[in-house]
């Protein structure tokens, strides 16, 4: 709720006469970093309350939309940066987050409409039918080879990956949860673990998304339905 009432107040602040001192515009540059990252849940019928997938209904937010990503409380993401990489990462990189501010201090203007591209489709990547969850307490130990595709982290937890030869891999480290992060953690590249692999948890449950490399083989080699 707290969310919802500070765009209100900060849309009522937000004027449409700023003056523009920026070369950046909505339909080149900070559409695509929305559409990369905020859409999912800020389209009409989404998540959050409002859309911004065009100017008009982003601009009465803009300023709101500057200090929320510079508190870092948009767009939410739990895990620590570089502690495993993950191919659903909604976090903005430093660049982006300087472009949606200059942006705004600039005076958020929208651009030509040449420019806009197309709104993307906001459902999510998945691996349905083929991941399946592992509940993962004090920590498990794979009695077979299996192919990591992710986590389900149930809170603030910690997850690294200890292989028969005593390396470690960290998995996925998130120390704020909140229910407004994403669900599951994909990992960018599935991860391969050996059977005897040690999954330690230091935290809250998690589950742990795995694949049996013969079932993800047959999955993938199954062929597509003709037209």
């Amino acid at each position: 709720m707290r969310w919802s009432l500070l765009f209100v107040v900060a849309a009522g602040l937000c004027q449409a006469h700023d003056p523009i001192t920026t070369k950046l515009t909505f339909t080149r540059e900070i559409s695509r970093i929305f559409y990369r990252h905020c859409v999912s849940c800020h389209h009409q019928g989404g998540s959050a309350p409002f859309s911004l997938l065009a100017y008009d209904e982003a601009r009465p937010w803009a300023k709101a939309i500057r200090d929320e990503i510079l508190e870092r409380r948009m767009p939410p993401w739990g895990p620590v940066k570089g502690f495993g990489e993950f191919r659903n990462d909604a976090s903005l990189s430093e660049v982006e987050i300087a472009w949606i501010v200059n942006w705004v201090e600039g005076g958020a203007p929208e651009g030509e409409e040449i420019y806009l591209p197309p709104a993307p489709p906001w459902d999510a990547k998945s691996d349905a039918g083929l991941d399946e969850a592992v509940a993962l307490g004090a920590g498990v130990t794979l009695t077979r080879e299996m192919t990591a595709l992710g986590v389900e982290p149930g809170g603030a937890v910690q997850i690294t990956a200890e292989r028969p030869d005593g390396s470690i891999v960290p998995l996925a480290w998130v120390r704020k949860f909140s229910p407004l992060q994403p669900k599951r953690y994909y990992f960018r590249e599935p991860l391969s673990l050996a059977k005897g692999t040690r999954v330690n948890v230091a935290g809250a449950r998690a589950a742990f998304l795995l694949v049996e490399p013969q079932r993800r083989a047959a999955a993938t080699a199954r062929p597509k339905p003709g037209p």
